[in-house]
């Protein structure tokens, strides 16, 4: 009897190392292969334990093929499933030694015993080489009608595999009608549900290009399988009840005596143990009864008590998923669900994901009857040692608020949050009595006297000092500190990193002017000083128009700035109704735990994200070449010309310098900062002389306006092939993140990707490639700063754009980083005007 080789593994999975060992296996197999010495089949296991272990570790051992399909003339159940998994792993690797295991295989398609049978036929389906579909036709055809199940089930699902290697071959030897002809007559259940959905998917793929496929699918829904399929339901097991539950829903009652029927059938599948079977049940009954009313309310109660049931009960992954469907139940019948509060209260033993999930169902179940109790419990939450889920339920507190429930109580509550001097607290409250105020100004007092507590230098985040700002310009008039504290924030300007803020800043000292123009003359021009100093477009422009509105007058200023405002009755909804029908429509799939349509993570041709392949030929290049780039326009005009006057354009004009026009304020004349007071209201006209508003502002001396940043110039020329882009791509780190609302006419240009490809093309933005059709495309940008070496200076940009929700998602890699805002301004304003 041949020596037995060591049981030591290789430490790592290199070839050098496993050479030597995979040498000295290939020669013991061979040794073994025809043997019938006693006790050989004991030591084939352990050999091809090693070998299946060094597949497993990533060893190549494809050279030991031939050896292993010799040995596999063996009677050993065990011995031939270890052979099966090799031969399966590398015959999609290496199809020319797939051929190798032709003979074999169909010699144990015809093996007495039916478990050889159905592995061997499992593994020549699994083999999935195309040149090797000769070989399948014959032992699917005889295993469709194997004496016994386990054979029959396996060859059922060969013919989907058959079908997705040829389909052609599949349906010229009509397989699809020998799985209906089983389908309609077998009497094992795990046949037929095997055969209903192999049929299902190849009727699904094929009733594009053929009307019999049509016909056919309308068989499988007609009453007399569907009822042959009701009637049997019990002998299936769970994910066969999934499957038959799923093509039950989509069937059409001829009455409501008939949806009774079926959902009678049914009644005790709500009790099953599986959630699959129990979403698929309530599946079928929200769809049978979607035209009837009064019965649809009635299956809400009725599913309510078995989905409450699953929530508490099984896994929290299952938790998750059970709540996933019935938020979007409860958002379809809140009053339905608002008793029952307390089964969406979080457990200590909750991971996060479900405690969110948990907090959005309290928010949507809330109502006059029981905001007390889930605003009391929501206010335990802020006190969590979980930063995220603090956030999560000061936020919930705050929509509940907006939902006009018990307001008087809620204000209280988010005031007190500002008493637990935590920084992530204090900030979502401060966001939240922001939204508050915007809706219900009469509570303002009791705010501002709370909020005028809070000092700016202890708030950092971005959205809460910016909240903070607005409230100090909002009302000003009330708090007694509020120029004072401007004044702090607008000293520490050149400290604050957030766009956002120094934008609300300057809103807010504008709005500080208007209620007390004697304290606050020196913030605002500070301000103002300031913005036109700030490197961010959006902070220099927005200074500038306030500067310009100034000097056309103050009353009119004030119109514009600081306007009267009406309440907010209705913040946006952030998913319009239409995309929530269609989540509805596909209840019991991950739509819905995604929270979008099957489409836009599915299929390809309307997916929203894709990936950008490696293989760059299969994109569609946007540009040719160089030459045929669109000539680009070139506008003279600059942000200081679009507000003045024609005579004041001629005086202001500066000296070009870096191809950007320099500005320079004009000269300033005395103004009497004693005629500012609130009995007489304020007028401030332009004059030839100069412009008195820049003492008005109390400056003194003419207003220091430095010089906006460089105006960004592109190369008009600018050419990448896809290789450089691709490998720039995948080393550059995303510098912006930016997401666009498009004009109506933009979603009417865009019926295709030519039309935006042309209309960057005409802003020096080229395209590289693009895919995707209505309504989601995707687009990958390049362009390059003028006067870059050759090969630095790029900006590409990731653009996915759905017509749907008119919102383009724009991703920016550059090697310049300090341009990247100043193309960011660039792209959206070429996005901006397209289609218009």
């Amino acid at each position: 009897m041949p020596q037995q080789t060591s049981q030591r593994l290789p430490s790592t999975t290199s070839h050098a190392s496993g050479k030597g060992e995979l040498a000295e296996l290939k020669g013991q197999l061979r040794q073994l292969a025809g043997s019938r010495a006693p006790g050989v089949e004991d030591v084939k296991r352990e050999l091809f334990k090693k070998v299946i272990s060094y597949m497993t570790i990533g060893v190549d051992v494809s050279s030991l093929f031939s050896e292993m399909v010799m040995c596999s003339a063996t009677t050993d159940v065990v011995l031939k499933k270890m052979c099966y998994l090799y031969v399966g792993n590398y015959a999609r690797v290496h199809p020319d030694l797939a051929l190798l295991t032709i003979n074999f295989l169909q010699k144990d398609c015809q093996d007495e015993y039916p478990m050889i049978r159905g592995l061997a036929l499992r593994s020549l389906c699994s083999l999935r080489v195309q040149n090797l579909v000769e070989y399948l036709v014959a032992p699917l055809r005889s295993g469709l009608k194997d004496s016994h199940a386990y054979v029959r089930t396996v060859a059922a699902m060969g013919v989907l595999k058959l079908y997705h290697i040829a389909p052609a071959a599949c349906t010229d030897n009509d397989f699809p009608a020998m799985l209906k002809d089983l389908l309609l007559r077998d009497p094992d259940p795990q046949v037929v549900a095997n055969c209903l959905c192999a049929l299902e998917e190849i009727l699904t793929q094929e009733v594009n290009s053929s009307e019999s496929a049509g016909h056919e699918r309308d068989f499988l829904l007609s009453k007399p399988v569907v009822y042959a399929f009701l009637n049997r339901i019990k002998e299936f097991n769970e994910w066969a009840q999934c499957l038959l539950l799923d093509l039950v829903s989509k069937y059409a009652p001829e009455d409501s005596n008939e949806t009774f029927d079926i959902m009678n059938l049914l009644e005790d599948r709500l009790q099953h143990a599986n959630s699959a079977v129990v979403l698929a049940t309530i599946k079928v009954f929200l769809h049978l009864t979607m035209s009837m009313a009064d019965v649809h309310q009635q299956v809400y109660e009725r599913i309510k008590a078995p989905l409450l049931t699953l929530v508490n009960s099984g896994s929290s992954e299952q938790s998750y998923a059970v709540l996933s469907h019935l938020h979007l139940l409860v958002m379809r019948a809140p009053m339905l669900f608002s008793s029952d509060y307390k089964h969406f209260y979080c457990r200590y033993s909750d991971p996060s994901y479900v405690k969110k999930l948990k907090l959005e169902m309290l928010t949507a179940v809330a109502n006059e009857s029981n905001t007390y109790e889930i605003v009391t419990e929501l206010s335990e939450y802020a006190a969590n040692i979980d930063a995220a889920i603090a956030r999560e339920s000061i936020r919930a507190v705050g929509k509940i608020a907006l939902q006009q429930y018990d307001v008087n109580a809620i204000v209280d509550r988010l005031l007190q949050f500002l008493e637990m001097e935590k920084d992530y607290v204090t900030a979502e409250t401060l966001v939240l009595i922001k939204d508050l105020l915007r809706k219900y100004p009469q509570w303002s007092h009791d705010c501002i006297a709370v909020i005028g507590n809070v000092s700016g230098k202890n708030v950092q985040e971005p959205k809460a000092k910016a909240a903070l700002v607005w409230m100090l310009g909002e009302y000003a008039q009330d708090m007694l500190d509020a120029p004072y504290v401007l004044e702090g924030l607008i000293e520490s300007w050149a400290e604050e990193e957030s766009a956002e803020v120094r934008l609300e800043l300057l809103t807010a000292a504008a709005k500080c002017f208007f209620k007390r123009p004697p304290e606050s003359q020196k913030i605002l021009g500070a301000a103002l000083a300031a913005g036109l100093a700030d490197a961010h477009q959006g902070v220099h422009d927005r200074a500038l128009f306030y500067y310009r509105l100034l000097q056309h007058g103050v009353e009119v200023a004030e119109r514009v700035i600081n306007p009267p405002k009406q309440a907010v009755s209705v913040f946006a909804d952030t998913q319009n109704s239409e995309i929530k029908d269609r989540i509805f429509d596909e209840f019991n799939s991950l739509a819905v735990v995604y929270r979008e349509p099957s489409y836009m993570f599915l299929d390809k041709e309307h997916r929203g994200v894709f990936e950008f392949l490696d293989d760059t030929e299969s994109l569609t290049p946007g540009v040719e070449s160089a030459e045929e780039i669109l000539p680009s326009q070139h506008v003279e005009a600059t942000d200081n010309d679009l507000l003045l006057s024609a005579s004041e354009k001629e005086e202001s004009r500066g000296v070009v310098s870096n191809g950007s026009l320099m500005y320079s304020a004009p000269n300033v004349t005395a103004f009497e900062t004693s005629q500012l007071s609130h009995a007489q209201p304020l007028s401030v006209t332009p004059t030839s002389s100069g412009l008195d508003v820049d003492d008005l502002l109390g400056l003194g001396l003419p207003l220091a306006v430095s010089e906006p940043p460089p105006i960004l110039k592109l190369n008009s020329k600018a050419v990448i092939d896809p290789a450089t882009f691709q490998r720039k791509w995948g080393q550059l780190p995303i510098a912006l993140t930016q997401e666009y609302t498009l004009s109506t006419q933009a979603i009417t240009a865009l019926t295709g990707p030519q039309p935006l490809l042309r209309h960057m093309q005409a802003h020096e933005i080229q395209c590289i490639a693009s895919g995707g059709q209505l309504p989601n495309f995707k687009f990958f940008f390049y362009s390059q700063r003028l006067g870059s070496p050759a090969g630095s200076g790029f900006f590409l940009v990731e653009c996915v754009t759905s017509t749907s929700s008119r919102v383009s998602t724009v991703k920016i890699k550059t090697d310049d980083n300090k341009s990247s805002q100043d193309f960011a301004d660039i792209f959206q304003s070429a996005l901006a005007n397209f289609g218009s």
